[in-house]
């Protein structure tokens, strides 16, 4: 039987820890097809590691992305970073319009290693075109805070608010990664609008993450177009990143990837209402 077939809109990391290569290989080990429509390219200045981007033609981005919604077709679609208005307003154009049965929204604000927001102009481009469609929009807790309107996040209390606010924009299912203000812990939420749950779990001892917010969306794009419910897509996609963590490692003195790597079993946590 043919595998699922899924479609990632994002950046290009040459360094091949994030982006679309970062999706690719999360799609390959969770046992789908994964095909792209680029939406920029990123460099990094080899002595420091600035971050140089691109973005793509808005003509190309539409040929790319009708060439595989339109002329193959998928069963669940991811965004990542969509480095202008322009990109995104047509990303949500082509969206709304393919009518793909899964969309997830990651919605990127930041590079790891660029230490401020790309593009912080994008964010209501990104309420008023894409949060509409999501059938799971997977923020950090830096985007959260930025959809939802809010001050720096400090407690759960403050995470659920977060994720009552972005849920009224639009999203029917809101997951708020919060591993970065917890010291010790990691917690996830996960929101469809009537019931919060919360997964939580020890921190993996690592600095090496890069890609892990890619791969996280990515694996629950795969398993939405396995026929997961957006719960079960969550917990298996925190499992999956926190094995990749496990594994990750350095690229040179500034960055490092999680492992993507076949792994035996998962054992999702069950989240706890």
């Amino acid at each position: 039987m043919s595998p699922k077939k899924v479609l990632t809109v994002a950046g290009s990391d040459c360094s091949g820890g994030a982006g679309i290569q970062a999706d690719l290989k999360t799609f390959q080990e969770r046992d789908v097809y994964g095909m792209v429509a680029v939406t920029c390219l990123v460099a990094m200045v080899p002595e420091n590691w600035h971050h140089i981007v691109t973005p793509v033609d808005t003509d190309m981005i539409e040929k790319q992305f009708k060439a595989v919604a339109n002329g193959i077709g998928v069963e669940a679609v991811k965004t990542g970073m969509l480095p202008t208005v322009e990109i995104i307003k047509l990303a949500g154009e082509l969206l709304a319009a393919a009518k793909i049965p899964k969309v997830v929204i990651d919605p990127v604000m930041v590079c790891k290693g660029a230490g401020q927001p790309l593009f912080p102009e994008n964010t209501k481009a990104m309420i008023d075109y894409l949060l509409p469609l999501a059938d799971v929009v997977t923020p950090n807790t830096f985007e959260a805070e930025q959809l939802a309107g809010m001050d720096e996040f400090k407690s759960e209390d403050d995470l659920l608010t977060a994720a009552k606010k972005i849920h009224a924009l639009g999203a029917k299912n809101v997951v708020i990664k919060a591993a970065r203000i917890f010291d010790n812990k990691t917690v996830d939420l996960f929101y469809d609008g009537k019931d919060a749950s919360w997964l939580r779990g020890d921190k993996v001892n690592t600095t090496w993450t890069h890609g892990a917010g890619c791969s996280f969306s990515a694996c629950i794009t795969a398993e939405l177009a396995k026929g997961k419910s957006a719960a079960e897509a969550v917990a298996m996609a925190r499992e999956f990143v926190r094995c990749g963590l496990e594994h990750s490692f350095p690229l040179n003195q500034f960055v490092g990837p999680i492992y993507h790597k076949a792994l035996a079993k998962f054992n999702p946590v069950v989240a706890e209402k």
